[in-house]
């Protein structure tokens, strides 16, 4: 029985050799929509993936103030959009100091530019290093480390010291064989000492989030003196269990400050980072049932291709199979051999359309700088699909040779 099976093996890889032409047309059939299927997913994997570690950098314990919810809600064409001031100095200054909720830690930030040139002795950068002014639990909140060094603390915020800690690159493009902690950077022809430096985080959607430096905020101010400059807020709570109190008694403070009455709107955006990657699952979602159904019409028009073909070679050969039956051969040996020529095609589709779904993907992610990862669950849903495939394109064709009569067969011209 399985010698008979292995022979059948045999003759189904010499018919394919023997058309080569039609089985490579066939094969790229099937890769096609394989690799539309992998390659979609994984790139839509590798969104979720670089987006999700962004977010949960932040710790699903932190809320954060802004001037704009995270997503804008669709509004009639009768009504006006709202445009909310900006968060300023005063807001945040205030927010400081009334909010006084147990076990929270309150960062304040700027962007001072990011177009920054920094020196060091007879180096210098490019003019694309962000400059960020802070407080003492920025580095914290935001869920960034230290490599080496220190972060900022208390007192270099309330004296406004001139020190600061950089970014990976940024030491990396000044400091390639010194250590820069305790060194002079020069900004705008102001003088710092490094402090630390903190950890690689890598690029996003092409921002570099190596290449910054972060200084006490008062000293950023006194550099960075532009109008309408909007600063960001950013709570985060010790004890999981008291964030939601935390972040309604934040929400009321910052109403206050604002100015609103009980029956205004916001006039400012609050998200946690929790809500972030629940709005980032959904988009996600969409992407998947997008892919699932482009990669769904047309592995249908490849098994239409399959098994359309195979009926044709079924038509070509039948002079071959009625030899082989008139020399003893059985119907469900017949049906093996299309069967087994059908299943070897649409997995060498398979293979190949895995192949460059996952170079498509690989590509996508390294051009914008996405989180790449080996997608395991769509291989295998591609490598069950060809197998699917094949099955049902091949199974109408192998019945139908080894229902014909022998000797109509070898009548055949």
């Amino acid at each position: 029985m399985f010698s008979l099976a292995k022979e059948n093996i045999r003759i189904a890889f010499d018919s394919i050799k023997s058309q080569l032409l039609r089985t490579i047309l066939t094969v790229l059939i099937i890769a096609i929509g394989i690799m539309a299927l992998v390659g979609i997913l994984s790139g839509v994997s590798a969104l979720e993936n670089t987006i999700s570690s962004n977010f949960s950098s932040m710790g699903s314990n932190t809320f954060n103030f802004q001037r704009y919810e995270f997503t804008a809600q669709r509004q009639s064409s009768r009504e006006r959009q709202k445009i909310n001031p900006i968060i300023d100095y005063r807001d945040v200054k205030d927010f400081e100091d009334n909010y006084n909720f147990p076990f929270t830690n309150v960062a304040v930030s700027f962007y001072g530019t990011s177009t920054a040139e920094v020196k060091y002795e007879n180096k210098k950068t490019d003019p694309e290093v962000a400059v960020l002014g802070a407080n003492e639990y920025y580095i914290e909140n935001s869920g960034l480390e230290i490599e080496f060094g220190r972060s900022l603390n208390v007192f270099d915020i309330e004296n406004s010291n001139s020190v600061c800690v950089i970014g990976s690159d940024l030491q990396k493009a000044l400091f390639p064989v010194e250590n820069p902690v305790g060194k002079t950077i020069s900004i705008r022809g102001s003088k710092f000492k490094v402090i630390g430096v903190l950890k690689e985080k890598g690029a996003t959607f092409g921002n570099n989030q190596d290449l910054r430096v972060i200084m006490p905020i008062q000293k950023a101010r006194s550099i960075y003196t532009n109008a309408n400059i909007n600063y960001s807020l950013s709570v985060k709570v010790d004890k999981t269990d008291m964030l939601e109190a935390a972040q309604d008694d934040a929400i009321l403070i910052f109403r206050n400050i604002r100015g609103l009455n009980p029956i205004e709107k916001n006039d400012f955006g609050i998200e946690r980072s929790d809500d972030l990657l629940n709005q980032v699952a959904q988009q996600t979602l969409a992407l998947y049932i997008a892919a699932w159904i482009i990669s769904i019409i047309t592995i249908f028009g490849s098994t239409i291709a399959l098994m359309n073909i195979m009926l044709v070679s079924v038509s070509e050969r039948t002079r071959e199979i009625g030899v082989r039956k008139a020399l003893g051969a059985k119907s469900k040996t017949i049906a093996f051999q299309f069967f087994m020529e059908t299943v070897i095609i649409g997995q060498l589709g398979g293979i190949l359309g895995i192949t460059l779904g996952i170079l498509i993907g690989w590509g996508v992610s390294s051009k914008f700088d996405l989180e790449f990862a080996t997608p395991w669950f769509a291989m295998f849903c591609a490598v069950a699909i060809a197998f699917l495939v094949a099955i049902i394109s091949g199974l109408f064709p192998a019945i139908k040779a080894s229902k014909l009569d022998p000797i109509e067969s070898l009548r055949y011209e």
